[in-house]
C-alpha cells in the first residue's frame, strides 16, 4: 500500500501534472488565465487528484480527504517559496508514510 501511494504521488506530481496546472497554481503568477480560472481553483482541482489517489488506495474516504486537504496546504507552502521542492516532496512523502501507519495499525 505505501508503494502504490508513493508511485500514485510520483504520477499525480510529475507524470500528469501538465505545465499550466503547475503554474496557474500559484497565487503570485499573473496571468491572462487566471483572470477567467483563479488560482485556487487549480491548486484545489491538484489537491483532489492527490486526494482521490490516496483514497482509492487506501479504501478511505478520511485519508483521501486528509490528503486533500494537507496536499493543498503543501504546495500552496511552496508557491509562497516557505520552503524548496525538497521539502515539499518530502512533506508529502511522509504523509503517505503517516496514511500507511494509520491503515496498517487500525
Amino acid at each position: 500500500m505505501l508503494f502504490y501511494m508513493i508511485a500514485g504521488h510520483a504520477l499525480m506530481d510529475f507524470s500528469l501534472q501538465n505545465d499550466t496546472m503547475a503554474l496557474e497554481k500559484n497565487r503570485h503568477r499573473d496571468s491572462p488565465m487566471q483572470k477567467s480560472v483563479p488560482w485556487y481553483y487549480w491548486l484545489t482541482a491538484h489537491a483532489l487528484i492527490h486526494g482521490g489517489t490516496v483514497g482509492y488506495i487506501t479504501g478511505s474516504i478520511h485519508l483521501g480527504i486528509a490528503e486533500t486537504i494537507i496536499h493543498w496546504i503543501i504546495d500552496f507552502g511552496k508557491c509562497e517559496k516557505w520552503y524548496n521542492i525538497h521539502v515539499d516532496q518530502f512533506l508529502h512523502i511522509a504523509c503517505k508514510v503517516v496514511w500507511y501507519l494509520i491503515m496498517t495499525q487500525t
